[in-house]
């Protein structure tokens, strides 16, 4: 049986794959980013949990990343329509289905990536941050 942190992950991932982008995780960055662009969700960390007693419980805040990626002539407009779908799906559901407390994504900072005979990259990390509270800290 998976854990919470695992279960809502996996949760974020499948939301993400509903995307015209394809979107990955974990994985490393492939050679060519599809036309559409590309996601890598990654784990990130859960940090310390803040813990409430009677009953006892673990009050997470996962800091998970999604590397966000697009490569083209027009990428300024195509990072900022990646950019905007991943908001619209994240705040189409912010408890992943009750799956988590709540669910919120930073601004990326947009970067430009040279690529070597090829179009540079436009890519961000966009940090999004899981509240979910569980009984045991391996559950």
């Amino acid at each position: 049986m998976p854990t919470t942190r695992e279960t809502v992950l996996t949760a974020l991932h499948a939301r993400l794959s509903k995307l015209s982008s394809t979107a990955l995780r974990g994985d490393v960055l492939p050679e060519r980013v599809p036309p559409d662009g590309l996601l890598i969700l990654r784990d990130g960390e859960p940090g310390e949990p803040e813990v409430t007693l009677s009953p006892l419980r673990y009050h997470y805040q996962l800091r998970a990343e999604i590397e966000a990626f697009v490569q083209g002539a027009d990428r300024d407009a195509a990072f900022d329509a990646l950019c905007a779908s991943i908001g619209t799906v994240i705040a189409a559901d912010r408890t992943l289905g009750g799956l988590c407390d709540w669910i919120e994504a930073e601004a990326p900072r947009p970067v430009d990536l040279p690529v070597e005979g090829a179009a540079s990259l436009k890519a961000a990390v966009i940090p999004v941050i899981l509240h979910y509270t569980i009984a045991d800290p391996l559950a």
